[in-house]
């Protein structure tokens, strides 16, 4: 069993940053490919960003750009550096690890969720 814990989130300004973190139990991440999810209130949960255990990384085109996805396996972290943040940024972010690489933006094929953050970005 693997436990993930997202910390970081917070309120923001429109134009201003936030850094999430997302920190495993044990060390996974040449294992595993880890992604970044939101999901805002009455929405879909959508993919954000992810990162392959051969370090190749995928960003939706809504934060590219604006979004990096990056680990340090030494301290068995994850994280998501966010610039210039947009109102529409705003939702609960999450952090997720899978067994496979590809088809980075289906939910379903991660197995390990954390509890999530919350991230608002105000105008």
């Amino acid at each position: 069993q693997v436990e993930l814990v997202e910390t970081g989130g917070g309120s923001v300004q429109a134009g201003g940053s936030l850094r999430l973190s997302c920190t495993a139990s044990r060390y996974m991440y040449s294992v595993y490919c880890m992604g970044w999810f939101r999901q805002a209130p009455g929405k879909e949960r959508e993919a954000v960003a992810s990162i392959e255990d051969d370090g190749k990384t995928n960003y939706a085109d809504s934060v590219k750009g604006r979004f990096t996805i990056s680990q340090d396996n030494a301290k068995n972290t994850l994280y998501l550096q966010m610039n210039s943040l947009k109102p529409e940024d705003s939702a609960m972010y999450y952090c997720a690890a899978k067994p496979r690489r590809g088809l980075w933006t289906r939910p379903r094929l991660y197995d390990y969720w954390g509890q999530g953050t919350q991230v608002t970005v105000s105008s």
